[in-house]
């Protein structure tokens, strides 16, 4: 687990139960983008697309992470980098896609949300479970934590959105709750980018010393 210091040894996602978790995680989260995107596009919830979209991220990131286990410490920080990119540029698209939707405010079906929503986040908490034991590993393994924890968030805020539109009749609710998903994916971005340039430097510095 992780130390106070960077100096210290961190979980690197060497251990077999840790790539087990991994695998039932992926799974759970290309089922769930199939079953996400399409009722995003029934309901015409950019909330639910949002969170689809998501789901399809963490299973193609959470596959880099499975196939990095056990590489060097830069090449799993080259790894987490690229995911923390990926994680700006999915913020980036649900925010800027939030804004075109705020111009043509069409109002979802909150009931689709809401059950979709509560499925998301069935999902996303067996996940959570799954990995908790895990959480403060490397820059690689954190961000697996890290996209599992939004998953989780981002669902329950799908549910409060479905009752916002569900009770204001309009589909404001689903855009906000768009924009500060999208908040949610720079600020992890942030947070996996940092660690992984950290960690990066810190080999750097440890090969130099050699």
């Amino acid at each position: 687990m992780a130390g106070c210091c960077g100096h210290e040894a961190r979980f690197d996602g060497v251990s077999a139960d840790y790539k087990r978790r991994l695998w039932l995680v992926i799974a759970i989260n290309a089922a769930m983008f199939g079953v996400e995107m399409s009722a995003g596009q029934m309901s015409g919830s950019q909330a639910l697309k949002a969170d689809a979209l998501d789901f399809l991220g963490d299973a193609l990131t959470y596959g880099i992470s499975l196939a990095v286990i056990g590489a060097s410490l830069r090449t799993r920080a080259l790894a987490a980098l690229g995911k923390g990119v990926s994680l700006l540029l999915m913020g980036l698209w649900v925010f800027g896609s939030t804004l075109y939707q705020v111009f043509y405010v069409g109002v979802p079906q909150a009931e689709i949300m809401g059950a979709i929503g509560f499925l998301a986040l069935a999902a996303n908490m067996a996940s959570v479970l799954l990995l908790v034991k895990y959480k403060d590993g490397d820059a690689n393994v954190r961000s697996v934590w890290l996209c599992s924890r939004n998953d989780a968030i981002g669902n329950v805020a799908v549910m409060i959105a479905a009752l916002g539109v569900w009770g204001t009749a309009t589909g404001w609710p689903d855009l906000i709750v768009a924009g500060i998903m999208a908040g949610l994916f720079l600020n992890s971005a942030v947070q996996i980018l940092s660690q992984a340039v950290r960690e990066w430097r810190e080999e750097e510095a440890h090969a130099a010393g050699h």
